[in-house]
């Protein structure tokens, strides 16, 4: 009796080992993947035996397929993205100018174990490039002053970019461009800006002005110079003759009037009349 107490006891407690054993089992089983853009980097991670570690590469989309080991993925985007920072810097004149920078970045595909293993996985920007990239944007700007730092913009993007790219050349990363967003001057420098900005307008609508000005001179000049050259004409050409013409044909045309009754008196100098209308 005592012997088959013990064989059904050893039974059952080897059915519920094998029971255990199978649930933990199905229980591991994993089924990484990863998006399109994406590597995937495969790794083991043991729960009761197994060495643990990279296991694979996975370029998306992909899926690596149903294991009985506990695999899991780490997956990075390979694709070029913007990376932003925000500044606020002094300037060599010693003013705080507000701007940002924007750097385009990539990883070059397969290599995303060496992404993960050596550069911080999915913190590779944060953890290897953010504070290089910032000290260089720092060190371009310093040696401007604040009144240059908007003409000199491309030969700071261009000073930052070739630094970058130095210092990502051994690496997994890529650097496609570096661009200078807005640069903003404190309030105070800006309201400047803007009225100097209004007073060279004003001054140049005066500057206008006067060029107006001294062309209506010019021309009220030139239109005296006529009038006192007609007067000049007429006064040669007025001789006792030729008044005594013009009065002989205006007598006429008069006399020739019906609405009009004149009387020419004929006193006046060469037979010229004094003329006076009667009502």
């Amino acid at each position: 009796m005592f012997q088959k107490k013990s064989s059904f006891l050893g039974s059952t407690l080897g059915v519920l080992v094998v029971g255990i054993f199978a649930m933990a089992s199905l229980t591991s089983c994993t089924n990484p993947n990863t998006p399109a853009g994406h590597e995937g980097y495969v790794y083991e991670k043991p729960r009761f035996f197994g060495d643990g570690g990279y296991r694979d590469t996975l370029k998306g989309p992909a899926n690596y397929g149903f294991s009985l080991w506990r695999n899991q993925v780490i997956n990075i985007d390979m694709r070029p993205s913007t990376y932003t920072e925000n500044f606020k810097i002094l300037a060599r004149d010693d003013l705080n100018i507000s701007f940002s920078f924007h750097a385009i970045l990539s990883i070059r595909m397969g290599s995303v174990q060496q992404v993960v293993e050596n550069f911080g996985g999915e913190k590779w920007y944060e953890r290897y490039v953010r504070e290089t990239f910032r000290t260089y944007v720092r060190d371009a700007v310093q040696r401007y002053d604040s009144r240059d730092l908007k003409t000199q913009r491309e030969n700071i993007a261009i000073e930052v970019t070739e630094k970058l790219r130095a210092y990502l050349e051994d690496t997994p990363f890529s650097l496609t461009k570096v661009v200078i967003g807005n640069i903003n001057y404190p309030e105070i420098v800006a309201n400047a800006v803007e009225q100097r900005l209004a007073a060279q307008q004003l001054l140049s609508e005066k500057e206008t002005q006067k060029a107006i000005a001294r062309k209506d001179a010019e021309i009220r000049i030139e239109e005296a110079k006529g009038i006192a050259e007609a007067q000049r004409i007429i006064n040669a050409t007025l001789t006792s003759n030729y008044l005594q013409h013009e009065a002989i044909n205006a007598q006429l045309k008069m006399a020739e009037s019906p609405n009009h009754t004149t009387v020419y008196i004929p006193v006046g100098t060469n037979g010229i009349p004094l003329v006076k209308e009667s009502r």
